[in-house]
């Protein structure tokens, strides 16, 4: 997902320091740097060569540290905290295992644009490369998938390092970063300089666009008659929602959100057409495969989105805007590219438009006329399991319409996940948090955790699989230690669904090794009720309809623990619609056609 501005991620003002530079610690600097950058939440767990931070770390009356069960659940909840927060995340970790344990979740940082600052030990600087006790070269491992890595093994070097990785963390196009600091570094003195000088030789984010460019853009925009602006993440990464708002308002040009950028623009909008892509609604994917003009807002042309690249929206001319020049032109050529901030650009862009369009309006009605027959044919559903069981879409949906579109709403991948982009209504930014670009099973728990931490007041859902769940449930403990009420729906249909469901469609119904034996029948390996109790949380198991809304109130209703819903659902409910991968979004328009199933599957 592509991504946005140098004031995407607002960093708090730094404090002076004393006129007098005090010598602390490489420890103490980076626990006195975190407080100066105005960070009051960090999500980490000891190990030998970050244990001296640890130490002053105590003594900070600033810092709430939240002590993780494992470092993968560290930093996703980093993830959840900068993602519902538009914060910088922050996480730590001792090295080897504890460092290679946050891979993960830095990976999927970099891929979906989140804000994060990762700060691992490193063993003494002497030792390194000679395979010490947990040594891991994780600035190597982690280079391809942060926007900088840094390795400190001078403690004065501390503080700009750690500037440093916030800055670059938070503007330009948002992302990962990380910071290893030898235990040597650590346990030596230095002044502590404040504010350090930050030395970034080459990072100079572009933010303002080229005027010629806004110029062409509003221009094809005035002259398109299938004009669809085409919504990515980058546009929440740049807090610039409501920019979109005024810009969609002037052009009236129907608009879809991709799976990153639910929220970016309200559902309920006469506009908003839905999500596109491989399970996207048949009106937005049809929109963009039949446009004549794409305005592509901070989106990478994902190939969940565009199926076959070679063949998406072929007729169309397309202006991508992205703060990122790397994506643009990396999968589709763009007549009009233009690097900037979104926030600022679509300002401009929106009065470039007026100006245009008061010489030239453009005539969408025949445009329109068509997509919303497609509204009306082709409106979003699902049928009902023939098994007795519990429709899972109707679950999410009552969760979604019971707590509002002031919740947040952290989802695993999968299934569950797409139901849940689908059939949850989010009318505002951040409060759609899921793992897009890695697909991340176990991020939802975690993510949940750092919403809650960031947002104490909203709602907090974490609406994960039962085999996403397993993977990191072990946070729950984390979230009842230290009063994080977070609301668990595990959507249990006792299977890897997502997988099941492509093995049913392409694998003639072989499922191999997709049982997970969790909830169907009379043996449940794990019981995620006993589980839950274990953990300290308030447990439910819903396996019939009626019994759902009473069981979302209870969960509401409950701030003194977490709350996990165990619900019982059918296991042979599918995702639809779905574009097959590999295929021309125009498959969808075949389908419409010439298949006698799509109105019900669609």
């Amino acid at each position: 997902m592509s991504a946005e501005n140098a004031s995407a991620v607002p960093r708090p003002p730094s404090r002076p320091a004393p006129a007098l530079a005090p010598v602390l610690t490489g420890a103490q600097a980076v626990v006195r740097s975190l407080e100066m950058l105005g960070v009051t939440d960090v999500f980490g767990l000891p190990g030998g060569a970050i244990l001296p931070v640890y130490d002053p770390l105590m003594d900070s009356s600033e810092l709430r540290h939240i002590l993780v069960r494992h470092e993968q659940g560290a930093g996703h909840a980093a993830e959840g905290y900068a993602s519902a927060s538009n914060r910088i995340g922050v996480a730590i970790a001792t090295s080897g295992p504890g460092a290679t344990n946050l891979v993960t979740a830095i990976a999927d940082a970099y891929m979906d644009s989140v804000p994060i600052v990762c700060i691992t030990g490193q063993v003494f600087s002497n030792l390194m490369g000679t395979d010490a006790f947990q040594e891991a070269d994780i600035v190597g491992i982690t280079m391809p998938i942060t926007k900088h890595s840094f390795l400190v093994k001078k403690a004065e070097d501390i503080p700009g390092a750690i500037a440093a990785a916030f800055e670059v963390a938070g503007t330009g196009r948002p992302g990962p970063v990380l910071v290893d600091i030898t235990k040597d570094a650590q346990q030596a003195e230095a002044p502590f300089v404040w504010p350090p000088k930050i030395d970034l030789p080459g990072y100079r984010p572009v933010t303002k666009a080229h005027g010629k460019q806004i110029q062409a853009a509003a221009q094809l925009l005035a002259e398109a008659k299938k004009p669809v602006l085409y919504v990515g993440g980058g546009v929440i990464r740049s807090q610039a929602s409501a920019e979109l708002l005024a810009l969609a308002e002037s052009t009236g040009a129907p608009v879809v959100t991709t799976l990153m950028a639910r929220g970016a623009f309200p559902d309920s909008h006469a506009q908003h057409l839905g999500m596109p892509g491989m399970h996207g609604t048949v009106p937005a994917v049809l929109a963009l495969q039949e446009a004549d003009l794409l305005v592509s807002l901070g989106a990478r042309f994902d190939d969940r989105v565009t199926g076959k690249a070679s063949l998406f929206a072929p007729n169309a001319k397309v202006v991508h805007v992205d703060i990122d020049p790397a994506e643009i032109g990396k999968i589709r050529a763009a007549e009009v590219p233009i690097v900037g901030d979104l926030k600022d650009v679509l300002v401009d862009l929106e009065a470039a438009y007026r100006s245009a369009s008061a010489r030239a309006a453009p005539d969408t009605e025949e445009w329109w006329s068509y997509l919303d027959g497609l509204r009306a044919e082709f409106p979003l559903g699902y049928t009902q399991p023939t098994d007795g069981l519990m429709s899972p879409q109707y679950v999410i949906s009552r969760i979604g319409e019971i707590t509002g579109p002031e919740g947040v709403y952290a989802a695993g991948v999968g299934q569950h996940q797409m139901w849940a982009a689908q059939f949850i209504k989010y009318e505002r930014p951040n409060a759609w948090l899921n793992s897009g670009g890695a697909g991340t099973m176990g991020y939802a728990v975690p993510a949940a955790m750092g919403a809650k931490v960031a947002e104490p007041d909203r709602h907090v859902w974490a609406i994960d699989g039962d085999g996403c769940f397993q993977m990191t449930n072990q946070e729950l403990a984390t979230c009842a230690i230290n009063n994080i009420p977070i609301k668990v729906a595990i959507i249990n249909n006792s299977s890897l669904g997502m997988v099941r469901q492509w093995q049913t469609l392409f694998y003639d119904g072989r499922y191999s090794h997709t049982s997970l034996n969790t909830g169907h029948g009379t043996v449940r390996i794990p019981d995620f009720v006993k589980l839950a109790e274990a953990y300290g949380c308030l447990a439910i198991r819903v396996e019939k309809e009626e019994d759902v809304d009473a069981a979302i109130r209870t969960a509401l209703e409950t701030n003194d623990r977490p709350v996990v819903i165990d619900f019982v659902v059918s296991a042979d409910a599918m995702v639809w619609p779905m574009v097959p991968q590999g295929v021309s979004n125009s498959y969808v328009q075949y389908a419409r056609d010439h298949s006698p199933a799509f109105d019900e599957e669609a």
